[in-house]
């Protein structure tokens, strides 16, 4: 009986499905060893303030974001999504390990925008190769397998670094030297990929911007709006840090963060396919309103605590429903084009949303962030409630 559950919990997914979702989950592994001391790693190891930190994550994730409106629009005119996105994979892998050499922020500046560049390149293809790896009514199902892989990875890197560095006592460097290795594992995942063979007939295809319909425009805006509030996770670790809470209970909280994000991706992907996207999409948008309020307002460790790891149902609901929605609109051949342009859309907006952070942090307070998050996150909610529409409907026709 149990079998039979777990096959049809899972049916109309495919073996590249889970082999891209494996991809992301080494991937984030790596990542994810990094990013929740790397706050830390700035202001207490390098002697950084909190503004060059949202200078660095600003940049970081705009390079990541940017970068997948080029690499998307190369995915589509040439067809060929995997070649792509293995050099993304193989980049993003041989870079983390120079953060760990920097003796300055600029060291760490150079070795961040060098790991998401190929953060950047690989993901539109790789989201391209989830989306026709299954059929139309089974895409949300993929992302959510992928987000699954994704958060799940980034809940079992800081794991691991807490074995590593507290348990282990070994030194912080080291943790940067040794996540090359599931990097390296990420880039095998994708090697054992099969492209298929529609996606990557040569063919003279005229990508332009005016291809996109105006529907997917209004989704870009809401984006954006939604977007100049959310900044950098790295102000909720320093938050939490800040209000007295130990590195290492950091460390898993933010891993419990992840986990929770893990937990909610796929379900949510699943209940976007059939209930339409958009319902699902202003949950998360509601969630990310309430924990930036309670992050903004609370003062107790624990209830902070507990408004962060709440937080992770946003993280989860929106990568999975996003990225989907934006592939909605498009047919197949513009698929990488759509989710590299709203991509794009998220890390410039978030790119503004941390440089704004770092100076609200350093010149005004803490809880400055989090209010202006959560004004931005309320004006969101409105302008998705406004643009675009209530019913569910096959958005490409």
């Amino acid at each position: 009986m149990f079998k039979s559950f777990v096959k049809k919990y899972f049916s109309g997914l495919t073996k590249d499905s889970v082999l891209l979702a494996c991809a992301s989950l080494f991937s984030d592994i790596s990542t994810e060893m990094l990013y929740p001391i790397l706050p830390v790693y700035l202001t207490q190891y390098l002697k950084t303030s909190g503004s060059i930190v949202g200078i660095i994550e600003g940049i970081a994730q705009a390079t990541q974001n940017i970068i997948q409106g080029l690499s998307g629009y190369l995915s589509d005119k040439w067809q060929r999504r995997k070649p792509i996105a293995l050099i993304g994979y193989i980049l993003s892998a041989v870079s983390k390990p120079f953060i760990g050499v920097a003796i300055s922020w600029p060291g760490v500046l150079a070795a961040r925008f060098s790991d998401r560049l190929g953060a950047g390149t690989r993901a539109a293809p790789r989201d391209a190769l989830i989306a026709s790896s299954v059929a139309e009514e089974n895409k949300g199902k993929a992302f959510g397998l992928e987000s699954i892989g994704d958060n799940l990875g980034a809940f079992i890197g800081p794991i691991i670094t807490v074995l590593l560095f507290f348990t282990l006592q070994l030194g912080i460097r080291y943790i940067f030297y040794l996540s090359i290795i599931p990097g390296l594992l990420s880039v095998l995942m994708i090697f054992l990929v099969r492209e298929k063979k529609s996606a990557i007939v040569k063919s003279k295809i005229n990508i332009r911007l005016v291809q996109f319909p105006k529907a997917y425009w209004k989704y870009l805006i809401v984006t954006a709006i939604f977007g100049i509030g959310n900044s950098s996770n790295s102000f909720l670790i320093l938050q939490i840090k800040d209000k007295g809470l130990s590195l290492v209970d950091t460390v898993l909280v933010y891993a419990m963060f992840n986990l929770m994000a893990a937990l909610i991706s796929y379900n949510a992907g699943s209940v976007s396919d059939k209930a339409g996207r958009k319902p699902v999409l202003l949950i998360s948008f509601i969630i990310f309103l309430i924990s930036y309020i309670g992050f903004a307002f609370a003062s107790n460790i624990l209830f902070i605590a507990i408004f962060f790891i709440f937080y992770g149902l946003f993280q989860g609901i929106f990568r999975s429903v996003g990225k989907s929605f934006a592939a909605d609109f498009v047919p197949g051949n513009l698929r990488a084009s759509s989710i590299g342009w709203y991509s794009t859309v998220v890390g410039l907006s978030g790119l503004t949303a941390s440089i704004i952070a770092g100076l609200l942090w350093d010149k005004i307070s803490h809880t400055a962030v989090f209010i202006y998050g959560a004004f931005f996150s309320f004006t969101g909610i409105i302008f998705l409630l406004i643009l675009i529409p209530n019913k569910r409907i096959r958005l490409f026709e």
